[in-house]
């Protein structure tokens, strides 16, 4: 039997208590810490925006060609596509359990390239975001602005709230270890909105065509050159970088794009055809807490990440960030992981030491022997620590479910230990030595 071979061996026993010991209390520090384990297989989204085409548009002309040059990618399960009225288009492409998801990533990319001539110049030109999408999320921050009685409805609407946490919030937080992405819900960026009339259009007879190729050919970025760059003639002593307006910036400045010519000199500008303000690139999507405009960041971590320390990292990162926040502006935890996994982790540490405490005292009381007593209280500690080194060595976290896992195993290691040494001290009594009860013992309750 197994047994004999360590009571044979007192000293090779101690040895491997001790290592056993020692390997799982170096793997707590290794383990990742989560709410669930990750048992979601790995998704990659493909995203994009067809500006002002329908759902039926956006299915022919958008979803089409994705779907047929994404579909069968390496290790894929399955993937469901989503297309909506207001031109945007969302692919979602589930792979296999275990999958790399850098990979997959890389291999939907891939996939998607080959789909992009297909594809109108509009998303050509703004692109097709592939990324990785994790389903775990670990916190969501809400800034918003508290009322007043100067301002009843917050000082800041939400615009002004989104903008300020993508500037000055977002990239901050994704930065951090631990943090896998950092997700805006209730985005609206600035934009510069053109609003046409249709009838002043119509009378100057254009379309919104033209005022879109107008927009286009006037609001751009050029390159002017130097004056004086060599080679150049002897004697020059001079080198002139030119500027010039590029991208316009003001409203005013859009107002004054001409937007068609007549043969007899007279020009129409946008303004005299349209209204330019600065607003929201997207006014369909809102946020509010408690009645009041919100911007809420979602912060999503790596699947091998420390939950505690990533949101302990960036609950202090939001802190000191706050206090550069302009007045008027706070920021809120509303909806937070890691409280549970606390006191998961704090419920299994005092489930053990009830259990080895309620050892000592059942063995105390009922056998009347302290040296028998000490024998489960070492015994227990060494099965339990060593756990968290088979835990790390097979890939597992530590989350509710391998915590409440663990919570039934003191039990069945606390039962084990009283019967163990119950039993070595019925044969004790019955005038067996000390290593011929114990090895009596063990072959009769080995098995159960």
């Amino acid at each position: 039997m197994i047994s004999r071979f360590f009571i044979d061996r007192p000293i090779f026993a101690s040895v491997l208590s001790i290592v056993i010991t020692l390997a799982g209390a170096i793997s707590i520090f290794a383990l990742p810490l989560a709410l669930y384990p990750p048992i979601s297989p790995p998704v990659v989204q493909v995203s994009c925006t067809y500006p002002g085409s329908s759902a039926q548009v956006v299915s022919e002309t958008v979803a089409t060609p994705i779907e047929q040059k994404v579909n069968g990618v390496e290790n894929m399960l399955y993937m469901s596509s989503q297309c909506t009225n207001d031109g945007g288009y969302n692919l979602t492409v589930t792979f296999k359990h275990g999958v790399d998801l850098n990979m997959a990533q890389v291999l939907v990319q891939n996939r998607v390239a080959l789909a992009l001539p297909m594809l109108p110049d509009v998303l050509k030109q703004t692109g097709v975001n592939v990324k990785k999408k994790s389903p775990d999320i670990l916190l969501v921050i809400a800034i918003n602005s508290p009322p007043t009685p100067e301002y009843p409805q917050g000082r800041y609407d939400q615009l002004f709230l989104s903008n300020y946490a993508v500037l000055q919030l977002k990239d901050e937080l994704a930065r951090l270890p631990g943090v896998s992405d950092v997700t805006m819900l209730g985005q609206r960026d600035y934009s510069m909105r053109v609003w046409v009339d249709p009838e002043k259009l119509a009378g100057r007879d254009m379309t919104a065509g033209d005022v879109v190729a107008a927009i286009r050919s006037q609001n751009y970025q050029v390159a002017t050159g130097q004056i004086g760059q060599p080679p150049a003639p002897r004697g020059q002593s001079l080198q002139i970088p030119l500027s010039m307006m590029g991208r316009l910036v003001e409203p005013e400045q859009f107002g004054n794009i001409v937007v068609k010519a007549t043969e007899d000199g007279r020009v129409v500008r946008l303004r005299d055809v349209a209204r330019v303000e600065l607003g929201a690139k997207n006014q369909d999507i809102s946020g509010r807490v408690n009645g009041l405009p919100s911007m809420s960041l979602a912060v999503f971590q790596l699947p091998d990440a420390n939950a505690l320390d990533t949101a302990d990292l960036v609950k202090a990162k939001v802190n000191e960030l706050a206090k550069d926040f302009p007045e008027g502006l706070r920021y809120e935890i509303r909806y937070d992981t890691s409280p549970y996994i606390r006191e998961s982790i704090g419920e299994v540490f005092k489930t053990l030491q009830e259990a080895i405490l309620r050892v000592a005292v059942v063995v105390l009381l009922f056998l009347q022997n302290w040296r028998s007593a000490v024998i489960p209280l070492i015994a227990v500690p060494v099965a339990i620590v060593g756990t968290f080194a088979v835990m790390a060595a097979m890939g597992f976290s530590l989350n509710n479910l391998t915590l409440f896992g663990l919570v039934l195993a003191i039990g069945i290691v606390v039962d084990d230990a009283i019967v163990v040494v119950e039993a070595v001290e019925h044969h004790i009594e019955h005038g067996l030595e000390p290593r011929d009860a114990t090895v009596r013992a063990m072959e009769e309750v080995s098995g159960p």
